[in-house]
């Protein structure tokens, strides 16, 4: 971005009404609840807020796949495949074969992940999902295009995006009967 873009921009953020600046303090209170929440879970139980939502997501119900812990987490199956692999490293996970079909794996905390989940504070994106839930169904669904053409509108990326304050997330990979 050059030096006229910029001067640009802050010259439009200038000019424009009342909104710009209530959306972005918005938008600051929640990246700051984020990301202090994460801090605090860090140091709190040593995992990072992604890990802790996908524990505790386990802890209620065990997943019988990923694809199914990511619909439950609004989350792409590669981003919560890689938190999973990584609770799995940690013993707060296991993969266990199904019961009812040898072919495929249950997802489910083990002993060590739920005393963690005993211990750890409630996660913001749990707080953020409350929030959202005490919209109406046609404003959730008026947030999420606003939401969608910002983005676009910003030139942001809008394929698959990680768990917040997690790292990128892998290149995508089908997802196998035992995943």
């Amino acid at each position: 971005m050059g030096t006229n873009d910029v001067s640009d921009a802050r010259r439009a953020l200038r000019v424009s009404g009342p909104e710009i600046p209530r959306v972005l303090d918005s938008l600051r209170r929640i990246v700051r609840l984020l990301r202090v929440a994460s801090r605090a879970t860090e140091k709190e139980i040593g995992i990072s807020g992604a890990q802790l939502y996908v524990l505790q997501e386990l802890a209620e119900e065990p997943a019988s796949s990923v694809n199914e812990l990511a619909e439950r987490t609004t989350t792409h199956q590669s981003s919560v495949s890689a938190v999973v692999s990584r609770l799995v490293e940690r013993g707060l996970v296991a993969r266990r074969p199904s019961p009812e079909d040898g072919r495929r794996v249950n997802i489910e905390v083990t002993a060590a992940g739920l005393e963690m989940v005993s211990q750890a504070p409630p996660t913001a994106q749990v707080q953020l999902v409350e929030g959202l839930r005490s919209l109406t169904d046609e404003q959730r669904e008026m947030l999420a295009d606003l939401m969608e053409r910002w983005v676009a509108g910003s030139h942001l990326e809008m394929g698959p995006v990680p768990f917040i304050f997690e790292e990128d997330i892998p290149p995508e990979t089908p997802e196998t009967p035992d995943a």
